[in-house]
């Protein structure tokens, strides 16, 4: 009889947790018994790891074996845990030393052959490891780069199961992962090339400084999916936290580069008008993996023709939007995933796009038909609503000027979020956008009557819902923290109360 453990990573939804897998050999009929809540991958696992065991040129022990991952009571999913159930396997029965792999973390899948395949998740695997005090992983060569991303932790690249015994057995070394180049995430879109559209600009360096969401709408050609394209290249690189909290995301999703690397600027998601509900906040049998919502995360989530989008699609959007989180339930459990986005609405004015122009041909019926299709709570969470008109000839042949490029706007928008940091410090948030209306609405930052009496107007009337009175509030204190001032005035307010109207002084 013979007993050994060592320790793996598990993975739910984007949560990483240590794993002790434990192995117990004793006399008996021959057979392998998994416990501590395994799916089916898991269960599968036998066949593969006692095919990947004789195929790497050991014995597989012809006696009882039970296994046990601890805690038994936390599901465990997925086939990143081959590799852990192969070693201790082979050290319960007394085949293999396990002194070498103290303190050391083991995530890989086994193929028939014995070669160790990549796992999707391994960063937040790693990040996992390095909370439960792990020195060292082992992962899958593929992998290594990835996993490497994470401090603290000690990555060792292996590319077959017979490589990690004989490391075990012997000290034959695994190999560190190859030290990629540092580059640099290729440039995205620039605003300098967009011509025109002072106010749609003057909305998006809004957007950007306090992070709030926008509506565009105007006629094809106008420059909206122009403008929603440049937001990420006018919003702040990410720091270490949110850079691996996003890199961690798309690592889930499968969606990381060949090179893996942390993404440092804002994500930008633009799902086509025909995607589903599950597409946007993630979905899938089993266990749900995430959408194009969370792999927004930090970054922007585009929605162009955003009236063709199904009903159940864009009102999934509405509580993610207040929250920041996407939480799903499905048969193997429930999951939660980060998506504190901004979101672009893009729509045109009616069903032909001309809108009132000479040339439309649409009913009144059917222009209001159309955008009704943007459902009045979804639009309610909206700060920014701003028509587009088409761009003149003047804007075009550049008579006015070469436009602002987006690194000019960027150094304004840092600016305006220093200041806003620096107001908020003390709270849980640092944006305008995440300021609760109980902070707005409470000294110190509770403005004067003769500052809010338009919005107390409009609240009492019912013409602005109680959301959008503090989203108002919100969006004027970007305005202030943009033009340098220390507190939002009547006009500011007043401009704020535009921009979420949608109506023009």
């Amino acid at each position: 009889m013979g007993y050994a453990k060592v320790r793996a990573v598990g993975l739910i939804g984007l949560q990483g947790h240590a794993v002790t897998v434990e192995a117990h050999v004793a006399t008996g009929l021959p057979g392998l018994t998994i416990s501590g809540l395994p799916d089916a991958s898991l269960n599968e696992a036998r066949d593969r790891v006692r095919a990947a065991i004789v195929n790497s040129a050991e014995q597989w022990p012809q006696r009882r074996i039970t296994i046990n991952l601890l805690p038994a009571d936390l599901p465990k999913r997925g086939s990143g845990f081959d590799l852990a159930l192969a070693l201790v396997i082979l050290g319960a029965a007394g085949e293999l030393p396990l002194g070498r792999l103290r303190g050391a973390g083991l995530v890989g899948e086994l193929g028939l052959d014995g070669q160790i395949r990549p796992v999707r998740g391994v960063l937040p695997m790693a990040v996992a490891a390095a909370r439960a005090g792990m020195d060292r992983m082992i992962v899958p060569s593929s992998n290594a780069t990835e996993a490497r991303l994470v401090p603290g932790v000690r990555v060792l690249a292996a590319e077959t199961l017979r490589s990690v015994v004989e490391f075990v057995r012997v000290g034959i070394p695994l190999p560190d992962p190859p030290v990629e180049p540092d580059t640099d995430e290729p440039d995205g879109p620039d605003l300098a090339e967009v011509v025109g559209q002072g106010r749609g600009r003057f909305a998006l360096e809004i957007a950007a400084a306090g992070r709030h969401h926008v509506a565009l709408f105007g006629p094809p050609g106008a420059g909206k999916t122009m403008l929603a394209q440049r937001l990420p290249s006018i919003l702040p690189p990410l720091d270490d936290a949110d850079a691996l909290e996003v890199t961690a995301v798309h690592s889930i999703a499968g969606a990381l580069p060949p090179v893996p690397r942390l993404i440092r600027r804002p994500p930008f998601q633009a799902p086509h008008h025909t995607a589903s509900a599950a597409a946007l906040v993630g979905g899938g049998s089993g266990l749900a993996r995430p959408g194009a919502l969370s792999l927004a995360h930090h970054g922007v989530l585009f929605l162009d023709e955003s009236p063709h989008f199904g009903a159940a699609a864009l009102n999934a959007l509405r509580q993610p939007l207040e929250d920041g989180w996407v939480t799903l339930s499905r048969s193997q459990g429930t999951t939660r995933y980060p998506a504190r986005i901004q979101l672009v609405l893009a729509a045109n004015p009616c069903p032909c796009g001309a809108g009132n122009g000479a040339s439309c041909e649409c009913s009144p019926l059917a222009r209001r038909t159309y955008l009704n299709r943007l459902s009045g709570p979804l639009m309610d969470r909206i700060d920014l609503r701003v028509t587009l008109n088409p761009v003149g000839a003047a804007d075009l042949v550049g008579e006015h000027g070469q436009p602002e490029s987006s690194a000019e706007v960027l150094k304004r928008v840092i600016a305006a979020r220093e200041a806003a940091a620096r107001r908020w410090c003390g709270q849980d948030f640092t944006v305008n956008a995440g300021a609760p209306g109980r902070v707005l609405r409470s000294p110190p930052f509770r403005l004067p009557a003769s500052v809010t009496a338009d919005l107390a107007t409009r609240l009492d009337r019912g013409s602005l819902s109680a959301r959008g009175y503090d989203r108002v509030l919100r969006v004027a204190w970007s305005i202030v923290d943009l033009s340098g001032g220390m507190s939002p005035t009547r006009d500011d307010v007043s401009e704020a109360l535009e921009l979420r109207t949608g109506e023009t002084g």
